[in-house]
């Protein structure tokens, strides 16, 4: 675990907090000394989501053009799941050999080139359909592997006390980064233009790295007492922090622990629901933009305009409730609960959400449901799964939370397109029916939080007897 949260911990007792640390007590616990570095990575997640959310309506609007899309997308989501397997397999060997901050710079690196790589397609007029379809698998994999992999950075930046009471605030650049990529891509995506999103979303990537690094070397910078040995114990450890992981995948990790694996589980349930109940969104809004279209009441919008209008409209809604969530109740629910009793919040909100449906699913019910539910996800939730890790080692820090929240998640989504296609290809099956499915599949999603809780205490309680 990070040693400098130690050092910050005790250069807190020893000074007074400043404008800055109660201006920011507000919304969290945070002390003397612990604000810049905290600061730092909030700003470094707020730009890897302000990047993902410039170009997620591109997504939706390359994607949702016809009837079908909505199966399609959740189609897709099966293809990731596979191609995941090699991604983790390959970040595995790569943070084996390399420091953390030489591995985020490649990863990132390369999902940068691979953004180039798509405007050129588009410059030498590769089909819209085509592109969609790959494009909406690579984002897949893009959005959930650079937020994975920045979380495992900040975990191992932090010990569990300091990073439950700072994660909550730094996860408020990740919901502000959300609210203003998606409201800045509802803008201009009609004067820009889909492609040229691509090209702003690089360049916010590239800035990102610099700012990685900058946290990085500002970490490994010794202390006065590390220079003159007289810390031999903090050089130790912050040496440790920069070189390359063990070996070992992250797979067997997962495999090779009861906690993680109920981690992954529950990932992949959740992404089970959650996907179900975008299917259910994507359905209803393509039929209510054929509608539109058929009527004449379309204000002379296409259908790519009108799917990409209300989905960051939507993805903006979904954002300002995580804001609110992120900023007055994350560091009050940790305080209250704690980490393992976090959990609970959210499959609280979805069982009464989809138990509503059921009974009848208007576009403006579905929109507000799954708003409140990602709202909560991208807040509390994220910062639950996160906050779980902080009492790993550094190896399931990087590579088992790799393989939890990109394979695992991504598995949860493939169940979901499997769900899809057996129902509409063989069932016929209503809307409101996907959400009965939900409220079930959510009663499993509540015993894994149980199952996770007592994990999280043995392991914590080994922590605190070693």
């Amino acid at each position: 675990m990070g040693q400098t949260a130690g050092d910050a911990s005790g250069v807190a007792g020893k000074m007074s907090p400043g404008p800055i640390e109660r201006f920011l007590g507000l919304f969290t616990d945070i002390r003397p000394g612990e604000a810049q570095k905290a600061l730092l990575l909030a700003l470094n997640i707020f730009l890897l989501l302000l990047a993902y959310y410039l170009i997620k309506p591109v997504r939706e609007a390359l994607l949702l053009i016809n009837a079908k899309a909505p199966q399609t997308k959740a189609y897709l989501s099966g293809a990731q799941a596979i191609l995941l397997v090699f991604v983790v397999k390959s970040f595995s060997r790569l943070a084996s050999r390399v420091p953390r901050h030489i591995l985020i710079t490649w990863t990132t690196l390369f999902f940068v080139s691979n953004i180039l790589i798509f405007y050129v397609l588009h410059l030498s007029g590769t089909p819209v359909k085509t592109m969609g379809i790959v494009f909406f698998i690579w984002i897949g994999i893009f959005n959930i592997f650079v937020v994975a992999q920045f979380w495992g950075f900040a975990n191992d930046l932090y010990t569990d006390e300091a990073g439950k009471r700072i994660f909550p605030l730094i996860a408020v650049g990740a919901t502000l980064g959300a609210v203003f990529g998606s409201k800045i891509a509802g803008w201009i995506i009609q004067p820009l233009g889909s492609f040229n999103l691509m090209v702003l979303c690089g360049a916010v990537l590239l800035v990102c790295i610099a700012l990685s690094r900058f946290i990085h070397n500002r970490e490994f910078r010794p202390s006065e007492a590390e220079i003159q040995g007289a810390d031999r114990a903090s050089r130790k450890d912050r040496e440790a922090q920069v070189k390359p992981l063990r070996p070992g995948g992250g797979f067997k990790l997962v495999f090779h622990s009861r906690y993680l694996l109920f981690i992954a589980l529950l990932m992949g349930i959740y992404n089970f629901i959650n996907t179900t109940g975008e299917y259910i969104l994507s359905d209803v809004s393509t039929r209510v933009a054929i509608r539109a279209l058929e009527s004449g009441t379309a204000a002379g919008l296409t259908m790519e305009q009108l799917q990409g209008k209300f989905f960051a409209d939507y993805q903006f809604l979904t954002n300002l409730l995580a804001l609110l969530i992120q900023l007055f109740l994350v560091s009050r629910i940790f305080k209250w609960v704690g980490v393992s009793g976090a959990l609970l919040f959210l499959p609280a909100i979805a069982i009464g959400g989809y138990g509503t449906i059921a009974f009848g699913a208007s576009l403006m019910l579905v929109k507000w449901v799954k708003s409140l539910e990602n709202g909560t996800d991208y807040s509390l939730m994220n910062t639950t799964k996160a906050a779980l890790f902080l009492i790993t080692p550094r190896e399931e820090k990087y590579k088992a939370k790799a393989a939890i929240d990109t394979f695992f998640v991504r598995g949860g989504d493939a169940l979901a397109a499997l769900s899809v296609f057996v129902g509409t290809t063989y069932f016929s099956l209503a809307i409101e029916r996907y959400a009965v499915i939900n409220v079930v599949m959510v009663a499993v999603w509540i015993g894994l939080c149980v199952l996770i809780a007592k994990e999280h205490k043995k392991l914590k309680s080994r922590g605190l007897a070693s």
